[in-house]
């Protein structure tokens, strides 16, 4: 009976293509598509914040390719309205949050230059095996009235850096100042 059984040898074709080839042409296309909705609604968002504050953000370079935010100039402490700049009982007090966890408290300094706050953060790594380096960089505008000797800084147990600068509707700014992180 195992004789009558039909057996069928089916051909191999050789060719130039790959199954993983053509599936990953398929992911690709697919991944090329989500990313350019997610490009233009990113777009979008960016036209409608801009928008809505043409004058809040402002983007400039620096040498080290830090993230510069700059507030307006214009306006003094007390008229300045962002969503940076809180009200604190006695008056405003710009606050910032920067995630800094993957750094240990010595890494992390935080100063005033001028009329700018700047955050910097490094972290070197070296073994026989590996070589680690990571480096953080933020650069912020300070609105006029923002006096380096007032603002404080403190660094939570989850790496979270919060910076509170109050703002005096007169100060003048200027010169380099050092900003001490209060450790919770």
């Amino acid at each position: 009976m195992a004789d009558n059984v039909n057996k069928r040898n089916i051909p191999i074709k050789l060719g130039d293509f790959s199954v993983i080839d053509t599936e990953f042409s398929s992911i690709r296309e697919r991944f090329d598509s989500e990313m350019k909705k997610m490009e233009e609604e990113m777009a979008r968002f960016r036209s409608d914040l801009m928008n809505r504050e043409p004058n809040f953000f402002e983007t400039s370079t620096t040498s080290n390719a830090a993230t510069s935010m700059k507030l307006p100039q214009s306006q003094s402490g007390s008229d300045i309205c962002s969503p940076l700049i809180q009200d604190d009982g006695d008056g405003k007090v710009l606050k910032l949050r920067f995630d800094v966890s993957q750094y240990a408290p010595e890494e992390i300094v935080v100063k005033t230059v001028d009329n700018k706050l700047l955050v910097h953060a490094e972290h070197v790594e070296k073994s026989d095996t590996k070589s680690v380096y990571r480096e953080y960089n933020r650069e912020f505008m300070l609105p006029k009235g923002c006096l380096p000797e007032n603002i404080k800084s403190s660094l939570s147990k989850d790496g979270v850096l919060t910076v509170d600068a109050p703002i005096q509707p007169e100060a003048l700014l200027g010169g380099e100042t050092m900003v001490p992180i209060a450790h919770n």
